[in-house]
């Protein structure tokens, strides 16, 4: 698959100017009880979103009506840090997030979100607070996170973010870890092809072992 296989994530830009938001804050631990990734968009950044009552702040900026269908986040440092909570990353997307901008994310964080298909794109903390205060503004900005270019792109400036390219390579053709891996497969069958013929007491040690016990 060619660069251009996904196109950049271009949209409203909404500024989370928080530093070290934690997952148990992106999605409170009351939104887990489901046996399903569904309805996980409602508890998103639930007590920024809503008062004590359930009641939307009106302040907070995806509360307000000009920034309906944000698509990227631009926050603060360390973006997703604390538990490894992979239900933060399904209830961005189930909002409607496609991209996180941000100068650093918690480890664990940062591969759910790979692995799940969202774009984290690291800047510097420079870039960082100029994106910061050209997002946090009283018009919606429009941005671009483009993994072609590797660059986020605003109207005044264009900033280059770091990925891997093993990860860049699973954002532009739409994979996850296990997809990532088959593409290897067929490296990794003839090492595997290799590795029993010097090795034989390592193959098939389950069905051997469950032979041994009787076991089917």
């Amino acid at each position: 698959m060619n660069d251009t296989a996904r196109g950049p994530v271009a949209g409203i830009a909404a500024a989370l100017d928080i530093a070290n938001l934690d997952t148990d804050q992106i999605m409170p631990k009351q939104f887990l009880r489901g046996i399903d990734k569904a309805g996980l968009d409602r508890g998103l950044l639930w007590d920024l979103r809503f008062d004590g009552d359930g009641r939307p702040r009106p302040d907070f900026v995806l509360n307000r009506p000009a920034w309906t269908g944000t698509r990227v986040l631009v926050a603060g440092p360390n973006f997703g840090c604390g538990s490894s909570r992979e239900h933060a990353v399904w209830g961005l997307q189930q909002y409607g997030i496609e991209a996180v901008v941000a100068p650093g994310f918690g480890e664990i964080f940062y591969s759910n979100a790979l692995n799940n298909g969202l774009l984290v794109a690291a800047v510097s903390p420079e870039d960082g607070l100029a994106l910061l205060n050209e997002a946090n503004a009283d018009e919606p900005l429009h941005i671009e996170v483009d993994a072609v270019s590797m660059t986020v792109r605003t109207p005044t400036r264009s900033v280059p973010f770091t990925l891997s390219e093993r990860h860049r390579r699973m954002v532009l053709d739409g994979l996850d870890l296990i997809g990532a891996s088959l593409a290897y497969r067929d490296r990794i069958e003839a090492f595997a092809a290799t590795h029993h013929a010097t090795h034989p007491w390592v193959k098939d040690v389950a069905r051997r072992t469950r032979q041994r016990l009787g076991r089917t």
